[in-house]
């Protein structure tokens, strides 16, 4: 996968405004000060491993959040599509609907060519600024969730 920008640790995280579930607007900004946030790109609701990938990180919520973490799904589907999917998965966090595009473009893991996010992953401190990411070079890799809790456990 080539991105299309490149985001560093250290860097201020991009802020978005985005539907969630029932069209409710979520902004990365909310969390800044309180938590670290986890953002999950995933390429299409409904997908083989999207379906595998999510579920993973609803099992590792609860170290998640044991590390003051919240976690934010991003995917370009339509938020009807996103609750849908995250009702059929039993997803305890918000799936985000990135219909315009923006925000995959903003974290660099847009795929113009295929109009869908790369498969990726990026912590957000309290502070607004990029900890850590992981974005996986091919849609069929799940970014590694022990280093994601890593990451998370260096934060506090």
């Amino acid at each position: 996968m080539v991105e299309t920008a490149t985001l560093e640790t250290g860097q201020l995280a991009p802020d978005f405004r985005l539907k969630g579930p029932g069209g409710q607007l979520i902004s990365l900004s909310e969390y800044r000060g309180r938590n670290n946030v986890v953002l999950v790109f995933y390429p299409l609701a409904f997908s083989p491993v999207c379906s595998h990938q999510l579920p993973m990180i609803e099992q590792a919520m609860a170290r998640i959040t044991a590390r003051g973490g919240v976690v934010l799904g991003v995917s370009v589907d339509s938020h009807y599509a996103n609750t849908a999917f995250a009702e059929r998965l039993s997803l305890g966090f918000p799936l985000l609907s990135d219909f315009k595009r923006e925000v995959s473009a903003a974290y660099g893991v847009l795929i113009e060519e295929a109009g869908v996010s790369g498969r990726a992953v990026f912590v957000v401190d309290r502070q607004g600024r990029i900890a850590y990411r992981d974005i996986s070079p091919t849609l069929s890799e799940i970014p590694d969730i022990e280093a994601l809790i890593t990451a998370l456990e260096g934060l506090k």
